[in-house]
């Protein structure tokens, strides 16, 4: 089966942080932001995030407008998309919200881990391990079998990286929020790695807009820009 058409979706601050490092969870986003998010949750097969953005942030990860889930439902599918989470250590408490809402979850781990996690989650979850390190392609060969067409991710930094890095992502959406975060020790959209085509590759723009205070800027990492400089 084909792999899903892969959207990693992000809000980051003016200087590129999706946090700050106090307690609380640091809104970038406007309300008309959030619900342009949950419109795109309700048009995709599954929203993923790693482990360590759910044990941060708690987050349901569901798509809150009932009119979008209704026309779901009339559309054949099921009300909610597919919760996909990633771990590399299996550690993972049963507490967490993203287990008690919405509808089906799939967790994908390494070999070393199923079995922990399996433990832990018992029937919350179904429990796929991907070999000796947690390998995309192999979740994302799963993703499709199980007729996932479209895919989400919404972090964190180190999930959309190694998306970026292996060469995984068709589309990114970054709602760029007015402010500055200036704490290096904060998380970032991504971090350092090698990128196919390094500085040099150009991503097409697809999209500019503005939604509130908050900019959207839609772009295709896969297609280059055009625009060349002498």
């Amino acid at each position: 089966m084909p792999h899903p058409y892969v959207v990693l979706s992000c809000a980051m601050s003016v200087d590129g942080y999706i946090d700050d490092t106090t307690p609380a969870r640091l809104l970038l986003s406007n309300a008309a932001d959030f619900d342009r998010v949950d419109e795109v949750r309700a048009n995709t097969d599954a929203i993923l995030i790693g482990a360590t953005t759910m044990r941060r942030d708690n987050p349901r990860l569901l798509v809150d407008s009932e009119e979008r889930r209704a026309q779901r439902v009339s559309r054949g599918l099921p009300a909610y998309p597919l919760k996909v989470t990633i771990t590399a250590s299996g550690d993972l408490s049963r507490d967490l919200k993203f287990w008690h809402h919405g509808g089906e979850k799939v967790v994908y781990c390494p070999d070393t881990a199923a079995t922990k996690v399996r433990e832990t989650l018992d029937d919350l979850a179904d429990v796929v391990s991907t070999g000796p390190t947690v390998d995309l392609g192999v979740m994302l060969d799963d993703l499709g079998e199980r007729g996932v067409r479209h895919l989400m991710v919404e972090g964190g930094g180190t999930i959309h990286t190694q998306f970026l890095t292996q060469g995984l992502a068709d589309e990114i959406h970054l709602a760029v929020a007015p402010i500055f975060v200036g704490d290096s020790a904060a998380p970032r959209f991504v971090s350092a790695g090698k990128f196919p085509g390094g500085s040099a590759h150009r991503m097409k723009v697809a999209e500019v807009r503005s939604i509130g205070d908050v900019v959207l800027i839609r772009y295709l990492p896969k297609e280059a820009s055009g625009d060349s400089t002498s």
